[in-house]
């Protein structure tokens, strides 16, 4: 058996509630998913015309963009320091 502890958290994204189960602390889950709320709302500000099932999918090619470039950023700063150290 595992000894990781699981937390069940409700959270409300854009006027839905969703109950995340994971390892994560509730906070976390909570900021994680005010930040997806936000990020949908200001896509539909932009795009009122947007069902939600398009707005989500919008927010998740977002979100995923902003992770992929974050990632690069961190290989290119990490290969940097290597290179340094070398």
């Amino acid at each position: 058996m595992s000894n990781i502890q699981k937390h069940r958290t409700t959270v409300e994204i854009y006027g839905h509630a969703y109950v995340i189960m994971g390892t994560e602390s509730p906070s976390h889950v909570r900021l994680v998913a005010s930040l997806v709320d936000d990020k949908m709302r200001e896509i539909f500000f932009k795009n009122p015309n947007l069902d939600e099932n398009k707005l989500a999918v919008l927010t998740a090619v977002n979100a995923v963009n902003d992770y992929l470039k974050i990632k690069d950023q961190l290989e290119r700063l990490q290969a940097e320091i290597q290179k340094e150290k070398d």
